[in-house]
Formats: C-alpha cells, sequence, structure tokens
C-alpha cells in the first residue's frame, strides 16, 4: 500500500462523504504487456480499493460501465498510433453503452520517444468516441515534461492532454508522482462537478 499524502487521505474522506449514497467508480483498461494493469492497481491504492472496481475489458463487457459514476478508463498505445487489441475488440460496443452524464478520466500508455508521432493516440482516440456521448471528463494533463510531436491526444485548444500521460519506457520513475498527481486532481475535479 502507498504512503498518502494528507492532501490525498483528505481527498479521498472528502469522496466517500460527498454524498448520502457512495459513488461508484469503475477503472477499465486493457493491457497486453501488464503495464496498463499495473498502474490501474496502482491508481486503485491510492484512491482506496473499498472505491475503485477493477475491471479487465477482455474479461467484462463495456456495458458494465453504465453502472459507475465515474469511470476510470485505461488505454495504451500500440504500435504506430494503434488501439491495444483488448480495447480494439470491444470498440463497436462501447457507443451503445448508456454514457450519458457519466463522470470520465483517462490515462493513457506509450513510448514518446520511440513513438513521438504517435504517442497516446489510443488516448485521444477514446476521447474523441466518448466526447458525442455526452460524458463529462475530469482529469486533463499538462505537457510539461514530455518530448512528442502527436497531436491526437491533446485538447481541442491543444494545451493539455485529455488524460494523463504515461511513459513507462522512458519516464517509469516519474509515473508513481504523477498517478498521485493525478488521483488527486479527478477527485477535486469530480467533487466540484456534484
Amino acid at each position: 500500500m502507498p504512503e498518502f499524502r494528507p492532501c490525498l487521505v483528505h481527498l479521498r474522506q472528502r469522496y466517500v462523504n460527498m454524498s448520502s449514497t457512495r459513488m461508484k467508480i469503475g477503472l477499465f483498461y486493457g493491457s497486453s504487456t501488464c503495464y496498463t494493469e499495473m498502474v490501474a492497481e496502482k491508481i486503485r491504492d491510492f484512491i482506496g480499493a473499498e472505491l475503485v472496481t477493477l475491471h479487465n475489458v477482455k474479461d467484462d463487457s463495456p456495458a458494465l460501465m453504465a453502472q459507475y459514476d465515474l469511470l476510470i478508463l485505461g488505454i495504451p498505445t500500440w504500435d504506430f498510433g494503434e488501439l491495444q487489441e483488448d480495447w480494439e475488440a470491444i470498440w463497436q460496443e462501447i457507443p451503445a453503452v448508456n454514457l450519458q452524464g457519466k463522470i470520465v478520466a483517462m490515462y493513457g500508455m506509450g513510448d514518446q520517444f520511440g513513438y513521438g508521432e504517435w504517442f497516446l493516440d489510443a488516448l485521444g482516440m477514446l476521447h474523441d468516441l466518448l466526447t458525442p456521448m455526452g460524458v463529462r471528463f475530469v482529469g486533463y494533463w499538462p505537457l510539461a515534461g514530455y518530448e512528442f510531436t502527436s497531436a491526437r491526444p491533446l485538447t481541442a485548444d491543444g494545451t493539455q492532454f485529455v488524460g494523463l500521460a504515461l511513459d513507462d519506457v522512458n519516464q517509469f520513475e516519474l509515473s508513481d508522482e504523477r498517478i498521485e498527481q493525478w488521483c488527486e486532481q479527478i477527485l477535486t475535479e469530480t467533487a466540484e462537478l456534484l
């Protein structure tokens, strides 16, 4: 279990107390090499195992997304801007799920130096798929500290990533701190939407 900063402990408690019924958080991820899954487990541990339910999209239907108030979606980019195979297998099913009004935070995994032209393209593709479905996004992430050329994972104004950007190939040592900061951010932004 990670050692929590006081701020995150306070935010977790605030999140638990936000409403008379605890909001349900579903974390859906696809992972071929276990890195996206390991990040999912870290996010669950930072926010709290009692609050977050993990779903590997290889095994669980995207229809389950409808039962959660807050969705955290983890998607790696493969090769030259491709979807990870498990996400690709369910891609056409996602628009049929009623996600209207759901709060969505996303994180992406990629290699910014080896594949800078396509860094986190799958994250941008998922954002594009969900945008017309009426979701409310939280967890956009600053560009500082990254080197890449792809515009696909960026907000329309090009000033932020559409989710947490992780590069465990080249910046593994930064991942835990980024994950913890992002968890604080999405809990704060979610509280502001309620």
